[in-house]
This record gives C-alpha cells, structure tokens and sequence, in this order.
C-alpha cells in the first residue's frame, strides 16, 4: 500500500514538472514570429522619469546623463531622481548631472515604498504627467527610450515593458549568466507572450506606467519584496494589458560574484513566495472565468514548488532505486530520467538555451561562451534558493553595490 502511495505521488511531481516545462517550452515557440514595432509618432506623452536610489553615487551620474540626453523634446520629460537609505553622496551626483532630486523623508524598506512616496509627493505637483518610466540607477538607457514609448502610449499602451539589456555581459561568468538570463526572458517570456496576445512581465526597470492607473490606486501600492512581479500580477488581475516594447532599450548592470548572485535571487524567490500567497486566489478565479492572462502569470510564480515537486520525483526515483522497489509508472522510464535528471543532458539543455538565447538576441557568441558554460550553475542553484525561500523567507532588501560607472558612448564602442 505504501509503495503505490509513493509511486503515485512520484507520478503526479513528474506529470506536474513536465506539464510546466511544456507549457513555457510551448509558448516560447511563438517568439519565431517577428515583432510589430508601433507606429512611430510625433512625441506628446509627458513622462516623469522616475529613479529610486540607494547609495548610487558611483553611476547615477551615467544614468542621469543618458536620460537627458534622449531624443525627445526636453520641455515633455523630467528626470526625478528620489534618494533613500544612502550614507553617500547620491542626491549631490544626482544634482551635478542635472537631475530633479526629490528626498525621500519616511522610513522606506523596499523599492516599491520608495516609489509610492515619490508618487505620492508628485500627484501633488503643479505639473502634470501622463505616464512614468521607471529606471535603476544603474542603468544606462537608449536615446531612442521615450521616443518608442511614445510610440506605445499613442497606439493605447497604458504599461509597457522595454527590452532589459546588460552593461556588463563579460565581465564575470556571473555577470554573463545573468545576462542571458534576461535575454530569454525578453525573447521567449515578453516576446513570445506579445505575438499570442498575452502580457509581458515587468521586469524591474526600464517600463512604463500610465499616471492615471497609478492614482486611481493611490500610488505603487505593493506588498511584496519583489514590487516588479507583483505589479504584473495586479495588472493581469485587474485584466490590464502590459505591452511588450522591445524597441525600447535599458542597459543594466549585473552582479559580478556567485554571492552577490545567491542574495539577490534569494530576494526574487522570496518575492515569487510572497506573491503566491497574496495573488493566487484572485488570479485561480479570473483564470476560472477564463482570464488567460491571469493564469499565464500565476504559472510564472509558481515556479519555486514546481521546482520542488521536481526535487521530490528525483528523490523519489532515487530512493525507489536504492530499496529495489518494481514500478511501471511514467516517471522513472529510462527517456524521462534521462532528458530530466541525467547531468549531462540537463548541462546540454541549459548550454542549448543559453545559446539560443544569445543568437536570438544578436549577440557575439565567442565573449559569452563562459557564461554559457557555467549558465548550468546558475539554474541549477535556484533550485536550493527556492526551497530554502519556501522555508524562510528573506525579509531584508539586500544591496548589490554598482561601479560601472561608463557612458553610453563608451558602451556602444565596446
């Protein structure tokens, strides 16, 4: 009786991996279909560029100028600048290089606080916005940004993601890994969701929020630790579309060190976590009624017990192995071991997307064959993140120093 029950619950965390890994695979089919770039207009959007920063005065110089240096009239945009938390000369960087600085004056612990101060303070202003495009400060960000998010917003975009690209692609296998990281979800996540009709995710910076929305509920109210994800998750609740504008470039700089790595993926499991219990219900019931957004984004948070369950049909098969236990079921055929568990062929699998991903995007192979050998690594190790996030939740935003302080300029010579 015990070993049908084991095999059983062997059976059904293999069926639930494997439907999750076809679901995405499926979908990422749909990136081969080319992109229709929106109508370019003539500018009229009025943006509020807004920045959170902590300790930043290494690049938020950098960041500023590239900003004003957009070709876009200077009279429909404002660079704001909001230093929080910072024991250095951020707000004084943020000024030299010609930003609005506007100084953060209540206790803030995450990003999104951050932003629901700022927005707060500027719905009081004398001046008026239509949308905010929301940076890091280590970005740098393409003269062409607000322009295509012009574009956007005049065909009826009212949240829009930009492509998310690296500053630093070779400088650490690390730095490598998390660039191609966000070159698949550009590609096969934003893009491949855009040609099927489905949302794009926001993706930390570099997108576009409609002021309207933002007032009509009262600033960036999020609750989670991962305030990106959880915007997307309220967007498709409340059955907002979220345009994907890939024509619309931010450079971002990558962690260079594994430790680096493990904090800051500690904090977006935690965040995937927190929006599980917070979003699933009301995302389950509009995916009930037939929302195909809504269950699109709670498929993509689910993935730390996803990776779970395939943690246990491993173990399972493992143990079901080592007592010499006999069973016929589906989970433990030499095919499904095999592409599922076998090193070797899980180490292909990644070095084959990585790949992918690297052509997908236009992007030189030979610099990033490191990161592609080691992307391996990289996946592998969020699997023991997300169990321990599971268990203990990381409440403290914890901060990746930036020091790649060069221009766009310099960035476009490398």
């Amino acid at each position: 009786m015990i070993t049908h029950i084991l095999t059983a619950l062997a059976w059904f965390c293999s069926l639930a991996m494997t439907a999750y890994t076809a679901y995405f695979l499926i979908i990422a089919l749909f990136s081969l279909k080319k992109h229709r770039a929106c109508p370019q207009a003539a500018p009229a959007a009025r943006f509020a560029v807004l920045v959170a920063a902590r300790n930043e005065e290494a690049v938020i110089g950098g960041l500023v100028q590239s900003l004003l240096a957009q070709d876009y009239p200077r009279e429909l945009f404002d660079v704001i600048v909001v230093p929080n938390n910072c024991t250095d000369n951020t707000a004084r960087a943020a000024r030299q290089a010609g930003a609005l600085v506007l100084d953060c004056t209540v206790p803030t612990r995450t990003k999104g606080e951050v932003l629901d101060f700022a927005l707060n303070q500027m719905f009081h202003w004398d001046k008026q916005y239509d949308a905010v495009c929301i940076f890091d400060a280590d970005n740098l960000v393409h003269p062409q940004f607000l322009g295509r998010m012009n574009d956007a917003w005049q065909a009826g975009a009212r949240v829009a993601q930009g492509f998310r690209d690296s500053k630093n692609p070779t400088d650490t296998a690390i730095s490598g890994c998390y660039s191609i990281y966000y070159w698949m979800i550009n590609r096969f996540y934003s893009q491949a969701r855009a040609a099927l009709g489905l949302n794009a995710i926001i993706n930390g910076s570099g997108f576009m929020v409609s002021m309207e929305i933002l007032r009509a509920q009262r600033g960036w109210k999020t609750v989670t630790i991962t305030e990106d994800i959880e915007f997307s998750s309220i967007c498709a609740a409340k059955n907002r579309k979220i345009w994907w504008v890939p024509e619309a470039v931010t450079f971002d700089e990558q962690p260079l060190t594994f430790a680096q790595s493990w904090k800051q993926r500690k904090r977006w499991s935690t965040g995937m976590v927190q929006c599980m219990e917070h979003y699933t219900r009301p995302l389950l019931s509009r995916a009930v009624l037939g929302s195909k957004t809504s269950l699109d984004i709670l498929m993509f948070f689910i993935l730390p017990v996803v990776q779970i369950l395939g943690i246990a049909a491993m173990g399972f098969s493992v143990a079901f192995n080592l007592l010499d236990i006999s069973y016929g079921l589906f989970p433990h055929t030499a095919l499904y071991y095999q592409i599922f568990f076998a090193v070797n062929l899980s180490f292909a699998t990644t070095f084959l997307g990585s790949l992918l991903a690297v052509l997908a995007n236009r992007k030189p192979v030979r610099p990033m064959l490191p990161a592609m050998v080691y992307y391996w690594v990289f996946i592998m190790s969020w699997m023991p993140i997300n169990l321990i996030c599971l268990v203990k939740k990381t409440t403290t935003w914890e901060v990746i120093p930036h020091t790649r302080a060069i221009t766009l300029s310099q960035l476009r010579n490398r």
